[in-house]
C-alpha cells in the first residue's frame, strides 16, 4: 500500500468564520462538566455526589459493564451539579473548580515496559476512554488487541483548527504518547498527515502516510479504508492527536493535564479567533464570541457537520477541540427555486450563481446559516450522487436503506463495519432529500450493538 494517497472525491465548503491563528483568551471556568454522553457505549455508574471534594485525575464515573474503564475529573473542585434527564438518565457531573488546583499522581515510573503496564496507567487516569474502537465508534475494549492503530493529525471538516497552530509545540509530548499507543498492539500505528512537509511527518516507531484531498480526507475512517480496511471480526483503535497528546503528558509528568487549545468560529462568532481550555467548559464563558442575544445563532460543539448542538446552556465536548457559531435560518424563500441567481448562497450541485460564474472566485467564503431550504422527502437520488463525495468503498444509498429497514446482513454487505455517521456527513449536507443521514447510520450502528453483542 503508497504512503501516499490521493483523494478525487470530497467536497471543501465554503463557510465563512475561520478562526483566526491567534488564542484570544486562557477561559479558567467556574464550572467543568464531565458529560457521559461523549463516550459511546460507557453504561455510567456514578462514583460521586453532590459535595463531595474530587482532584484531577480521581475517579467520576466507572463502566457499568466494565469497572475497569472509568472518567475522570479535569480539575480538582467541589462536585456542585448532578444533571439528569429523562428517565434519570445521567447528563452530566458539574464540578466547581478549587483556586489552587491539586492533582492525582500516577506512576509513570515504568514508562512503556509492556503493554500491561501502559493499558494499567491508562485505565487510571481516565485516558482510556480516549482510545476509540472501530466498528461501532465505542470505547476500546482493554480485553482486546487491536490490528491497528490510526491517528489523522489534521481536519479536513468545516473550519477545522489548524493542528500544526495548536499542537506544533507539542511534538515531544505526541512522541511519548505514540510510544505508549504502539505498545498496546502487535500491529502498526499509522500516522496521517496531509502534507509531507508537516511539522507531525518525522515521528519514530510509526508508519506515516500523506493523505491528501478535499473533505472528508482528514476523517481517520476514510484513512482506514484506504491503508488498512476493516472487515467482519476486525478490530482497529483510533485517537484524536489532541489526546494522543494528553497521554504523552500523562507518561511524562504523572499528571493528568487536558488544557487544549480551541477554534472558536463560524460565520456568526464575533472576532473568531483560539482559546486554551478545559473539556467541558460552559458555552457561557465564551460570550464575548457570541454576543449577548442567542436567540438567532446556535452554538455547537465540533464542527457544523456532524458537531453537537450544546445551546448556551451547554458544554464543549470531550473529543472536541472547535465550537462554531452559526445564525438560525428562520427566513422563508417565496420561490426559491426559481431563483437561479443567488449572489450570496453557495450550492454544492452548482445549481445557481457558482454554476456558471462561482469559479471566478474560487477562494470566497459564504455567511451560511441552518436553513435546510425544504422538507424531508423519499430519496429521489441514485447512489452515484452520494458516492462523488465519499471516498470510500461503499454504496451509500445501499447502506442507507438498509439501516432504515434494520436488515443486519444488507448492513455489513454494504459497509456498516466501516463507517462512522461523521463519515456520511457530507452526503447528508448535499442530500436533496433532507434526510438526517447520520441518524440513520448511528440507528444502524446502535441496532448492531444491540443485535451483535
Amino acid at each position: 500500500m503508497s504512503n501516499n494517497i490521493d483523494l478525487k472525491r470530497g467536497l471543501d465548503i465554503p463557510v465563512a468564520g475561520l478562526a483566526d491563528p491567534v488564542v484570544a483568551k486562557r477561559v479558567v471556568s467556574d464550572r467543568i462538566a464531565v458529560q457521559p454522553c461523549n463516550f459511546k457505549g460507557l453504561l455510567p455508574r456514578l462514583l460521586v455526589r453532590e459535595g463531595d471534594s474530587v482532584a484531577a485525575g480521581s475517579p467520576v464515573l466507572a463502566d457499568k459493564k466494565n469497572p475497569d474503564i472509568i472518567v475522570t475529573s479535569p480539575v480538582s473542585g467541589t462536585v456542585v451539579e448532578i444533571i439528569r434527564g429523562d428517565k434519570r438518565k445521567l447528563l452530566a457531573v458539574v464540578i466547581e473548580p478549587d483556586e489552587k488546583q491539586k492533582h492525582m499522581d500516577f506512576d509513570t515510573s515504568a514508562g512503556f515496559s509492556d503493554a500491561d503496564t501502559v493499558k494499567k496507567t491508562l485505565l487510571a487516569s481516565g485516558l482510556w476512554t480516549a482510545i476509540v474502537q472501530r466498528p461501532y465508534g465505542i470505547i476500546a475494549d482493554p480485553a482486546t488487541k487491536p490490528k491497528a492503530i490510526f491517528v489523522s493529525t489534521f481536519s479536513t471538516a468545516p473550519l477545522a483548527p489548524d493542528t500544526s497552530f495548536t499542537l506544533g509545540g507539542e511534538k515531544d509530548a505526541m512522541q511519548m504518547g505514540l510510544n505508549a499507543l504502539s505498545t498496546l498492539t502487535d500491529g502498526k500505528v499509522h500516522v496521517c498527515v496531509n502534507d509531507g512537509d508537516s511539522p507531525f511527518a518525522g515521528f519514530s516507531g510509526v508508519e506515516t502516510h500523506v493523505v491528501r484531498g478535499k473533505h472528508p480526507a482528514g476523517n481517520v475512517g476514510v484513512q482506514i479504508s484506504h491503508i488498512d480496511p476493516i472487515t467482519k471480526g476486525d478490530t482497529v483503535w483510533t485517537i484524536n492527536p489532541t489526546l494522543v497528546c494528553a497521554i504523552g503528558r500523562l507518561f511524562k509528568t504523572g499528571k493528568l493535564n487536558l488544557w487544549r487549545k480551541i477554534a472558536v468560529c463560524g460565520p456568526a462568532a464575533i472576532e473568531p479567533s483560539y482559546i486554551e481550555a478545559l473539556p467541558g467548559t460552559p458555552m457561557k464563558s465564551l460570550k464575548g464570541f457570541y454576543g449577548a442575544d442567542t436567540k438567532d445563532v446556535r452554538i455547537i460543539s465540533g464542527d457544523i457537520l456532524s458537531g453537537a448542538t450544546t445551546g448556551e446552556d451547554g458544554f464543549t465536548g470531550f473529543f472536541d477541540t472547535q465550537v462554531t457559531i452559526i445564525r438560525e435560518g428562520h427566513d422563508e424563500e417565496l420561490f426559491g427555486w426559481l431563483r437561479p441567481f443567488r449572489f450570496n448562497q453557495y450550492s454544492a450541485d452548482r445549481t445557481y450563481f457558482n454554476w456558471c460564474l462561482g469559479w471566478l472566485m474560487p477562494g470566497r467564503r459564504y455567511n451560511m446559516d441552518t436553513n435546510l431550504h425544504g422538507g424531508p422527502r423519499a430519496f429521489v437520488m441514485n447512489d452515484s450522487h452520494y458516492a462523488r463525495v465519499l471516498p470510500m468503498d461503499i454504496y451509500p444509498l445501499y447502506l442507507f436503506k438498509a439501516c432504515l429497514a434494520g436488515d443486519i446482513e444488507k448492513m455489513e454487505r454494504f459497509g456498516i463495519y466501516e463507517v462512522l455517521p461523521e463519515d456520511l456527513a457530507l452526503c447528508e449536507y448535499i442530500d436533496p432529500s433532507k434526510n438526517n443521514i447520520q441518524s440513520i447510520i448511528n440507528d444502524g450502528i446502535e441496532l448492531m450493538l444491540k443485535e451483535m453483542a
